[in-house]
């Protein structure tokens, strides 16, 4: 493709402006053509922060008159699907924010429209986009632990003011302010879980191989959780746990995962991120975050993608896994019973 990737953007808010827009304008080839989002006093400070031409409040209005290659998809959770499917329909490329969607069935129908309409539908999921899981996965696949036996993740912080829980700090970066949608069941389809743990859940799936077959989960309100806990158990049969609190009262976000194998244990812990490989005969290798080696951005990669340089680093078919796992995690908790997932 010589000309440039004229790209839309459905929802352009908080988010958007602290990461996929700057990176998007830092891509050779790239070209911010439109900007999408409901509040026009807000759209407005957004499209002259980044010289954008194009502004609609009305993202179907933008998909019809704008001439696009492919567009970013950054709203509340519970409309990514529908935009999602039309921009797909419309026969362009789709580089979307997690989660996928709030159902499975829903992730395999884009996945499978995506297939037929031959265009590339990439999901932001943050582990094929964080140097510590490529070196993670790599020794996984290299047999540098074993087999896989157990996995157990945590994250604790606190992410109250995204909730409207808490004040947003006087320090928050970003062009405007978070809409706080993820306080809101309707739109945020759950909380801190289907939010910041779809990133954990991509890390388990994407590092190992494995894949989700059943889950048991704990949650103080699956309506907006903020604590949880979940036993996973997967195709290998190595059960695994993830737990989240993201009502911290400690200042610092401790974020951790240890891999036990056959043959060693992996250990991540952040942040910034440290890799320690342990084996069993006593030796022990330490990699720093600032040795390990790049990664491209979620923006890099879709537009390496859409050029035809590169093939995505990560699958729509992952996302659709993650949902999947998070969507059975949302019934457990809902009914108190362990929730099978049909692979």
């Amino acid at each position: 493709m010589a000309e440039d990737v004229r790209i839309g953007v459905i929802g352009a808010g908080w988010f958007v402006s602290r990461r996929h827009l700057p990176d998007i304008q830092r891509c050779p080839g790239a070209r911010l053509v439109a900007l999408c989002r409901r509040d026009p006093e807000k759209l407005a400070r957004m499209a002259e922060h980044f010289g954008v031409p194009s502004a609609y409040t009305d993202y179907r209005q933008m998909l019809a008159e704008e001439p696009l290659d492919a567009v970013l998809i950054a709203t509340p959770h519970a409309l990514h699907f529908g935009q999602a499917r039309e921009a797909l329909a419309r026969g362009l490329h789709v580089l979307l924010e997690k989660p996928m969607a709030l159902h499975a069935g829903e992730a395999r129908a884009l996945v499978a429209l995506a297939r037929e309409k031959g265009k590339h539908l990439l999901v932001a999921l943050n582990p094929p986009y964080w140097a510590h899981c490529h070196l993670l996965r790599q020794w996984v696949r290299d047999g540098r632990i074993g087999k896989i036996e157990s996995v157990d993740i945590h994250w604790l912080g606190s992410a109250m003011h995204v909730f409207g829980k808490a004040p947003l700090p006087d320090s928050l970066p970003g062009v405007v302010p978070p809409t706080l949608f993820r306080g809101n069941p309707e739109l945020g389809g759950g909380g801190q879980l289907v939010d910041g743990g779809s990133h954990l859940i991509s890390e388990l799936l994407w590092v190992t191989g494995l894949r989700v077959t059943r889950v048991s989960a704990v949650m103080d309100d699956p309506d907006t959780d903020l604590c949880t806990a979940l036993l996973l158990e997967t195709d290998a049969g190595a059960p695994c746990t993830l737990t989240m609190r993201s009502d911290s009262a400690c200042p610092q976000r401790r974020v951790s995962s240890t891999y036990y194998g056959s043959a060693g244990t992996a250990r991540v812990s952040a942040m910034p991120f440290t890799l320690t490989l342990s084996d069993t005969g006593g030796d022990e290798e330490m990699v720093s975050e600032g040795e390990m080696a790049r990664v491209p951005t979620p923006s890099a990669d879709f537009l390496a993608a859409i050029r035809g340089q590169s093939q995505p680093l990560g699958s729509p078919e992952h996302a659709a896994e993650v949902v999947a796992a998070i969507e059975a995690a949302y019934r457990s908790a809902r009914s108190g019973t362990t929730q099978y997932i049909i692979l």
